[in-house]
C-alpha cells in the first residue's frame, strides 16, 4: 500500500536525506520519496504503519519533525486550547542557538538533535493578549469589557512563562539538587586532606564509599541525567558534540567507581588505597556534571540576554486600541482592528497599528524603530507606525496596515530570521567542529595508551584520570557559539538603531564593502519632489498643460508623476479621462488625452518617438538642470511645448554619510536617471567626483556587475521599483525604508528612517561584529587548543609536574562558552 504524509519542519536536503534514512529503517516500508518543496513524503509499505510509530521511528533517529497523514491534520477548533497549547510570548516553533542546521526550525521543544543544546522558542510576533476579572480569575476574554459575573473591568492577564524561563527555572531547580549532594560527596572524597582526618574516625573509608555513591546518584540519575541522554542520542545518530564528550568521560568515572565498589577484588593494586579499597572516582562523577550544569545554567540566562532587542521591541506592541465608531469611542483588543478602521490615539499613548493620521496633529517620538531620539512633528495624511509612542496632543488615525504587516511586526520578523541565518564564516567553524570529537576521543584513548606504558605508577590510575580530564575539558559548544552568538545580538542592535539586516552573510559582507553605489531621488534626496513651475512656449495655455499633465500622471506611481498631481490639484484644474496610458521606465509617461498624443518625460523619451523640441526650450531647460532641479519636458504629439521643473531637497544627513564614508576608504558612485546637468549640480553639493546620469535600471545593474568582475565588493542603495534589480545585483542591497516594498524585498539592509547616515551604521556594526566573532573564535580555540594538551599531561612529560585535575577540566569547560556568550554581549554597548 501507498500513503501520502505531511512532515513538518523539513528545510533542507539534509533533512530530507535523514527523515528517509529513518523511514527506511522499518522493516515493512518497501520505499519512501521526500518531496521538500511540498513537505510531503510518498511512502510504501507492506502492512499499514500507524502515524505514531512513524513518529516513533523520526524521534528515535534523533529528528524533531512532525509526520501525520495527508488530511489527517487535527484544526483547532477551540481558540482557547490553542492559547493555552502556544504561551502568549512565544510562537511555538524553536531553532538551536547554535545554528547546527542553518535556519531550520522545529516544532516542539526540546534538543537540538546534532549539538544537543536545549532549543529556544521564537516570540510570537503578535502577542495575543487576554483578560480576566480581578474577582473571578476563570473568567478569560479575547478582549477588554466587564466581568459576566460582577460586573468589574477586566484585567490584561499576566503572560504565560516563556520556554526560555521554564527551562532556566528547571535548571534552577536541578542545580539547587545537585549542588546540595555534589558538595558532601567532595567533602567526603577531600577527608584526607581535612587536619586530622576527622570522618575516618566516625566510619571506615568502606562505608565512606558508600555513602558518596548513594549521594552521587540523585546528581547522575535527575539532575543531570539529561546529558547522558544527550551523548546517546549524539552517539546513535553520530552528531557527535559537547555532551558525547561529557557523556562518556563522567560515564565512564561512575561505572568505574561502582564496579570498584561492589567487586573490588577485579581490580590491580595500583587502583587500591593502603586499605585495600579501590580509588573511586565519584566526586569527580558529581563535580564534573554540576559545573557543566552550571555552565548550561549560565548559558541559559546569558541567551535570554543575547535576545533581549526582540523582546524590548515586543513591549512595543500595545494589546488594546480605542476604536472611533458612531460617533463614540470604544476600547477593543488589538487583534480586532481592521484595516479602514478609525482609532483615536491619546497623549502618551502607542500607535496602535500603521496608518494615517485623518484629524489632528502630534508629535511622534519614533525612536524605538528609527534610533532617533528627536520627536517627529506629524500632521493629516502623515504616516504613523504601530509601536511609537504619541506625544501630547490626540489625533484620529485610520488603519492601513495591521497584524502581521505592520512595520513594528515585519521589523521582529527581520531580527528574528536573521538572528537564525548563517554568516559564510561559520563554513569554517563546521568543518573544524565536524572533526573535533572524533580527534578528542582519539587524544583521550592515545593519553591513556601513553600514560599506561611510560608514566610513573600508579601509571594506570594516571592514565586513567588524564584520559578523562581530555574528554572534560574539549569544548566544541564555545566554537559553535562564537558565530551566532554576536550575530543574534548585533542584528538587535541594528534593529534598535534602526538598521534592519535580513541575514547574517550581509552583516559580515557590509564590512568588506570598498564601493557605494546610490541612487539620486529618495535616497541622497528627500524623495518629496514638489513641482516649482509649468513652463509653455508661446501660444500655448500653461493652465492646460497643467491639466494635462496632471491627469496623464494620475495612474502613475512614481514620486515625480505624484508630485505632478498634487500640484495639478493645488493649481484646481479638473483630471479628465486618458487613454493607452504608458509608462516607459527610466524615461517617462505617455497617453491620448482627447485625441491627443501627450509625453511627460526626459530628453530620451522624446528623441524615442521622434519628438520636436525647439532650440530655445532646450537652453530654457539646461539653464533649470544646473540649479539642480529635475526637469521633464511636455509633449502634445510630435513637438515639446513646454516642460515642468521640479526640486527635491537634499537630505541634511546626506553629506555628512557621504563624507565619513569616503574617509572610510568607500567609493561612493551616484547613479540616477536624472540628466547630467542636474546630477552634477547634485554632486557638487555633496562634493562627490564620481555620478553617473541619465542612468536606465539595466545601466545601473551593468555598471555593478563591471565593478564586481574587477574585485570590487559593492553595495546599492536605492528606494524605488527601479532599482530592484540592481539592489538584487549587488553584493549587500540596501533599500530605504521610506520606499517601495519591492525595493525592500530585493534588499539585504533596510533603513527604517531612510537616509544615507544608516548605511555609515550599517558600515560600524558589521565592523564592530565582525571583530566580536574573530575573538570569540580566538578564545574558543586558543582555550582548546591550550586545554587538550595540558589536561593530557604534556606539561609533566617536560618537567612541568602539573596536571590537570577533571573537576577544573569541568569549571574551564563550562565557563568557555560563557565567556563567548558574555563577549557577544558587549555589542549591546557599541556605539554605531
Amino acid at each position: 500500500m501507498e500513503h501520502t504524509y505531511k512532515v513538518t519542519g523539513m528545510t533542507c536536503t539534509g533533512c530530507q536525506t535523514n527523515v528517509e534514512r529513518a523511514l527506511n529503517d522499518l522493516r515493512d516500508i518497501t520505499s519512501v520519496k521526500v518531496d521538500l518543496a511540498k513537505s510531503e513524503v510518498r511512502i510504501n509499505m507492506r502492512t499499514h504503519i500507524s502515524d505514531e510509530d512513524l513518529q516513533a521511528a523520526l524521534i528515535k533517529a534523533g529528528l524533531h519533525y512532525s509526520i501525520e497523514m495527508l488530511g489527517s491534520e487535527k484544526p483547532c477548533h477551540n481558540k482557547k486550547e490553542h492559547h493555552h497549547e502556544t504561551p502568549i510570548n512565544g510562537n511555538g516553533t524553536y531553532y538551536c542557538p547554535m545554528h547546527c542546521e542553518g535556519e531550520k526550525t522545529y516544532d516542539r521543544s526540546g534538543d537540538c538533535p546534532v549539538c544537543g543544546m536545549h532549543l529556544i522558542e521564537q516570540p510570537q510576533v503578535v502577542s495575543e493578549q487576554q483578560f480576566t476579572c480581578p474577582m473571578h480569575p476563570d473568567v478569560i476574554k479575547d478582549q477588554p469589557g466587564a466581568c459576566p459575573i460582577c460586573g468589574m473591568d477586566l484585567v490584561p492577564l499576566a503572560p504565560n512563562v516563556s520556554e526560555e524561563q521554564r527551562v532556566y527555572k528547571g535548571l534552577v531547580k536541578k542545580m539547587i539538587v545537585a549542588t546540595a549532594f555534589s558538595l558532601p560527596v567532595f567533602i567526603v572524597a577531600m577527608g584526607d586532606l581535612i587536619p586530622s582526618n576527622p570522618l575516618a574516625k566516625i566510619a571506615s573509608q568502606q562505608i565512606w564509599n558508600w555513602v558518596q555513591f548513594i549521594l552521587t546518584i540523585p546528581v547522575v540519575f535527575y539532575a543531570c541525567w539529561m546529558f547522558f541522554v544527550r551523548a546517546w542520542k549524539s552517539i546513535i545518530t553520530w552528531n557527535l558534540n559537547m555532551f558525547t564528550l561529557v557523556g562518556i568521560g563522567t560515564g565512564v568515572a561512575f561505572l568505574f567507581s561502582v564496579v570498584g565498589l561492589l567487586f573490588p577484588d577485579l581490580f590491580p593494586d595500583e587502583f587500591k588505597t593502603e586499605t585495600g579499597t579501590v580509588l573511586l572516582y565519584f566526586e569527580a562523577t558529581a563535580v564534573i556534571l554540576t559545573l557543566v550544569l552550571l555552565g548550561q545554567l549560565l548559558e541559559a540566562r546569558a541567551h535570554s540576554q543575547t535576545s533581549g532587542a526582540i523582546k524590548e521591541l515586543l513591549k512595543l506592541a500595545p494589546s488594546e486600541a480605542v476604536l472611533v465608531e458612531n460617533g463614540g469611542d470604544k476600547i477593543i483588543s488589538i487583534h480586532d482592528i481592521q484595516v479602514g478602521n478609525l482609532l483615536r490615539v491619546k497623549p502618551g499613548d502607542k500607535i496602535p497599528v500603521d496608518g494615517k493620521i485623518t484629524e489632528g496633529h502630534s508629535s511622534i517620538d519614533e525612536s524605538m524603530i528609527s534610533g532617533e531620539p528627536i520627536p517627529v512633528d506629524k500632521k493629516e495624511g502623515d504616516k504613523v507606525s504601530s509601536g511609537t509612542i504619541n506625544g501630547n496632543k490626540s489625533f484620529v488615525m485610520i488603519a492601513e496596515r495591521v497584524g502581521s504587516d505592520t512595520l513594528l511586526s515585519q521589523i521582529i520578523q527581520m531580527v528574528n530570521d536573521a538572528s537564525r541565518s548563517r554568516a559564510p564564516i561559520q563554513k569554517l567553524v563546521d568543518t573544524i567542529a565536524k572533526y573535533f570529537v572524533p580527534i578528542v576521543v582519539v587524544v583521550a584513548i592515545t593519553t591513556f595508551l601513553a600514560w599506561t606504558i611510560f608514566g610513573p605508577e600508579p601509571a594506570i590510575v594516571y592514565g586513567f584520570v588524564n584520559a578523562i580530564a581530555v574528554l572534560i575539558i574539549a569544548c566544541p559548544c564555545a566554537l559553535g557559539l562564537a558565530t551566532p552568538m554576536s550575530v543574534m545580538v548585533g542584528v538587535g542592535k541594528g534593529a534598535q538603531s534602526g538598521v534592519l539586516i535580513k541575514n547574517a552573510e550581509a552583516l559580515e559582507t557590509m564590512n568588506k564593502v570598498n564601493v557605494l553605489i546610490t541612487d539620486k531621488t529618495g535616497t541622497i534626496t528627500e524623495g518629496k519632489p514638489s513641482v516649482e513651475h509649468v513652463y509653455a512656449i508661446e501660444g500655448v495655455n500653461a493652465n492646460d498643460l497643467i491639466q494635462q499633465i496632471a491627469s496623464l500622471n494620475q495612474y502613475s506611481e512614481h514620486p515625480l508623476g505624484e508630485a505632478v498631481v498634487r500640484y495639478g490639484e493645488s493649481k484646481g484644474v479638473q483630471l479628465v479621462d486618458v487613454k493607452d496610458f504608458e509608462g516607459v521606465t527610466g524615461m517617462g509617461v505617455i497617453g491620448t488625452i482627447s485625441s491627443k498624443k501627450i509625453a511627460l518625460g526626459n530628453i530620451k523619451l522624446l528623441e524615442q518617438y521622434n519628438i520636436n523640441i525647439p532650440e530655445i526650450l532646450k537652453e530654457k531647460v539646461i539653464q533649470e538642470q544646473k540649479l539642480g532641479k529635475t526637469v521633464s519636458y511636455i509633449a502634445i504629439d510630435k513637438n515639446a511645448v513646454g516642460y515642468v521643473a521640479i526640486s527635491d531637497a537634499i537630505k541634511e544627513s546626506s553629506k555628512r554619510a557621504i563624507t565619513e564614508l569616503i574617509n572610510q576608504g568607500v567609493e561612493v558612485i551616484m547613479m540616477t536617471g536624472d540628466n547630467n546637468n542636474t546630477a552634477k549640480a547634485v554632486a557638487d553639493t555633496l562634493n562627490l567626483t564620481d555620478f553617473k546620469a541619465e542612468c536606465l535600471p539595466e545601466d545601473k545593474l551593468q555598471a555593478i556587475k563591471e565593478l564586481q568582475a574587477k574585485g570590487k565588493i559593492v553595495a546599492m542603495a536605492g528606494d524605488g521599483i527601479n532599482d530592484s534589480p540592481a539592489l538584487a545585483q549587488a553584493d549587500v542591497g540596501i533599500a530605504m525604508g521610506t520606499g517601495t516594498d519591492v525595493a525592500i524585498e530585493s534588499s539585504e539592509i533596510t533603513l527604517v528612517k531612510g537616509d544615507l547616515h544608516g548605511i555609515v551604521k550599517a558600515k560600524h556594526l558589521s565592523h564592530a561584529v565582525m571583530v566580536n566573532i574573530k575573538q570569540n573564535l580566538f578564545f574558543a580555540f586558543i582555550y582548546n587548543v591550550l586545554g587538550v594538551p595540558i589536561a593530557a599531561g604534556v606539561l609533566y612529560l617536560i618537567g612541568i609536574e602539573i596536571l590537570l585535575s577533571p573537576m577544573i577540566a569541568a569549571a574551564a569547560m563550562s565557563f568557555s562558552s560563557v565567556s563567548v556568550i558574555v563577549n557577544s554581549l558587549r555589542l549591546r554597548s557599541v556605539k554605531i
